[in-house]
């Protein structure tokens, strides 16, 4: 972060047969770049511009397309074209110069036409809003916690009473309907005199409580026993419809789940195991892998937001707008993934692109600074990726693209992604680094070791072997 103090001029130049630009670093997070082209390469843009107006312009005599150049300005003026080739060359060669000198822009620039309007060389300046630089500190050692990463003895016997739940049985009792009974009933509802399509049917198996149509249903089962019909009225789920809803219900059966017994028999039919010790034992397994994955993904958050908290400067309005925007062009990567158009999905959830906006700037902020403080560690521990990294990098694009490793880096160069591939290479390993030295603890105080929240060797061994398998299909396949 440059002291203001200290703030000087940083020119830094890049020079091409046809092309200067010169760039300087300006106070308040801004930066000046000054771009000319030489007159023979601006009166190509030129030429070009009369071409194109050629196309538009309708002159007696000439087919489109046809006008010369002379012809064109003398009927439309000499800067008709050098004003269509200025619109064309600024955007342009602004977008070069952003690449050669690494500028990280954050918002569009103001443009300043210093030269060329009339004649000879074209010259304009920009003054770019770029990312600002913090200094962070204290962030060696962060302070996280999280809950236990094994699976407790509670966890366990819900897992097993949902395995239970799905081996269980229906036993007929006599007595009054209570909550949590399979009923057997006939249904017949109506409204206003008319039979309802889907509320009427009958040996219809129904769960007293679960409020599946309407409460009322439930309210008026309890406490009546087999045989009995009850008839009463419902407010209709329907806001939008007047009048009440008629039901006439028969009970004509009453039974009880029955959950089968822990034991061997149920251990060995419900799982691999003939043992519930052996089952038990997979499951808590099973439930501690995962939390432990789980958990590992909770620690990088919070390292996340616990540096967030360190960043105490006011954020530029364009990183929160651009944070947004960024949201918004997932999730419609993400609906377009199912087949779903973005405008479909927002009339459908009635809402609007303004209100998504809004939805979304929650926590923008927060994002922001995650990205600046991430940024201010990598740049003090030099944790910037070197060409091994960016190669591997280039290597799973281009296998993605089907095309070769140098293919790939020329389009991220070519396309201004460079800047930001490496930032998000080295946040990454700003992250891990912030990682392999949190102190963890849980609820209760205890330390925990990074050790203890890596999956054991055989997962990541087998997930290897798939992984390498599936690289080998796709190899036999082209």
């Amino acid at each position: 972060m440059h002291d203001k103090s200290e703030m000087r001029l940083i020119s830094q130049r890049y020079t091409s047969d046809t092309v200067n630009s010169t760039h300087e670093i300006l106070e308040d997070n801004q930066v000046k770049l000054v771009v000319s082209l030489d007159e023979q390469e601006f009166d190509e843009a030129v030429e070009k511009a009369f071409r194109r107006i050629a196309q538009e312009v309708r002159l007696p005599g000439f087919r489109p397309g046809k006008a010369p150049r002379k012809v064109l300005e003398a009927r439309l003026g000499p800067g008709a074209g050098r004003n269509e080739a200025i619109q064309d060359a600024v955007p342009e060669y602004y977008f070069k110069a952003l690449i050669e000198h690494r500028v990280d822009a954050i918002d569009s620039p103001s443009f300043e036409v210093t030269g060329g309007q009339d004649e000879g060389a074209l010259t304009f300046e920009a003054i770019v809003p770029i990312r600002p630089q913090i200094d962070i500190t204290d962030y060696e050692s962060l302070e996280v916690e999280i809950p236990a990463p094994v699976a407790t003895d509670e966890e366990v016997d819900l897992q097993i009473d949902a395995m239970r739940e799905q081996f269980a049985t229906l036993e007929e009792v006599e007595r009054s309907i209570q909550e949590g009974d399979q009923v057997t009933i006939d249904i017949a509802g109506s409204h206003e005199g008319e039979e309802v399509e889907g509320l009427t049917t009958t040996d219809y198996l129904y769960e007293v409580g679960t409020g599946t149509v309407v409460v009322e249903i439930d309210e008026n089962l309890q406490g009546v026993s087999v045989g009995d019909v009850v008839e009463f009225e419902a407010d209709h789920p329907d806001e939008e419809e007047e009048g009440k809803l008629s039901f006439r219900i028969e009970v004509k059966k009453n039974q009880i789940r029955v959950l089968p017994e822990i034991d061997d028999e149920f251990a060995s039919s419900a799982s691999e195991f003939e043992t519930v010790e052996e089952m038990r034992g997979d499951i808590e397994e099973r439930m501690t892998e995962m939390k432990r994955a789980q958990s590992s993904a909770v620690v990088r958050d919070q390292i996340a937001q616990t540096l967030a908290e360190k960043v105490d400067i006011e954020l530029p309005p364009a990183m929160i707008e651009a944070e947004i925007t960024t949201r918004i062009q997932d999730l419609a990567m993400r609906l377009q993934s199912q087949g779903l158009e973005l405008e479909r999905y927002l009339e459908a959830m009635g809402t609007d692109i303004n209100s998504l906006r809004e939805e979304f700037s929650q926590g923008a902020d927060v994002a922001v600074k995650v990205d600046l403080a991430l940024r201010a560690v990598m740049a003090k521990e030099n944790l910037f990726p070197d060409e091994e990294k960016l190669e591997e990098y280039f290597a799973l694009l281009a296998t993605q693209m089907g095309a070769e490793p140098e293919q790939a880096q020329e389009m991220l160069a070519d396309s201004g992604r460079m800047l930001d591939l490496e930032a998000d290479l080295g946040k990454q390993a700003a992250i891990e680094w912030l990682y392999e030295r949190a102190k963890i603890q849980d609820e209760q105080g205890q330390a925990i070791k990074q050790a203890d929240l890596e999956p054991p060797e055989e997962l990541i061994e087998e997930n290897e072997e798939t992984e390498e398998k599936d690289n080998n299909s796709e190899g036999d396949e082209d």
